[in-house]
């Protein structure tokens, strides 16, 4: 029989300790899934950052985010993006073109809609500790998908001690970029009608309409 090293041996531990999810990570995550699936629907204005350390890549845009359920609308400066939970169009100012695609939820990405449930399948959680978030309080946890082809490798969330609530969220892809995303002016139980999730193209004169259903 092969002996077993000491380092072997932390290294299975390790493992085994990082396969489990955390139940620190999941109350806190609990409680904050359940403040936004409570909400009739929210709205703020956005922040996001690109940063690529090894490539000299530093940008930020800025923009505003409502939700309703499932259904979102992002409105940036370079896109407007809009989900109904089955069609999702994405809108280019500067070519005035949109794209016209059925949602499929399984693909993988984190809409803003999905954020606050996405520990629940697929996903790793790993409670880091606490700390401080523009002054404020926060436990940090990590997102580790169990699929490694994933196109992101990690998932960071800052949630508020004080009220549950994210208040910001990174994500770590292959390439070395870093996404970030921030919300202020927070407005919640808002209750937009349903209409303001879908293009309306009446809009948009000469818009040209490319379907990919």
């Amino acid at each position: 029989m092969k002996r077993i090293t000491l380092l072997m041996m932390i290294w299975l531990v390790g493992f085994a300790a990082f396969s489990q999810n955390d139940p620190q990570a999941k109350e806190i995550l609990d409680a904050m899934s359940a403040k936004y699936r409570n909400m009739t629907g929210f709205s703020a204005e956005i922040t996001s950052s690109l940063v690529n350390d090894v490539d000299g890549i530093n940008e930020e845009f800025g923009g505003k985010i409502t939700v309703k359920g499932d259904m979102y609308k992002l409105e940036m400066d370079d896109q407007i993006v809009i989900n109904n939970g089955v069609t999702v169009w994405t809108y280019l100012p500067d070519a005035n073109e949109v794209n016209i695609d059925t949602y499929n939820p399984d693909e993988d990405e984190i809409s803003p809609s999905k954020i606050y449930d996405a520990y629940k399948k697929g996903y790793k959680y790993i409670y880091i500790g606490e700390e401080t978030y523009k002054g404020e309080p926060v436990s940090a946890i990590d997102l580790v998908p169990n699929n490694k082809d994933a196109q992101f490798f990690k998932i960071k969330l800052f949630v508020s001690k004080k009220d549950s609530s994210l208040k910001s969220w990174t994500m770590f892809d292959k390439s070395g970029n870093k996404y970030t995303y921030s919300f202020k002016n927070f407005k919640e139980n808002i209750n937009p009608k349903d209409s303001e999730f879908a293009f309306d193209a009446t809009k948009y004169p000469g818009v040209e309409i490319i379907d990919l259903r």
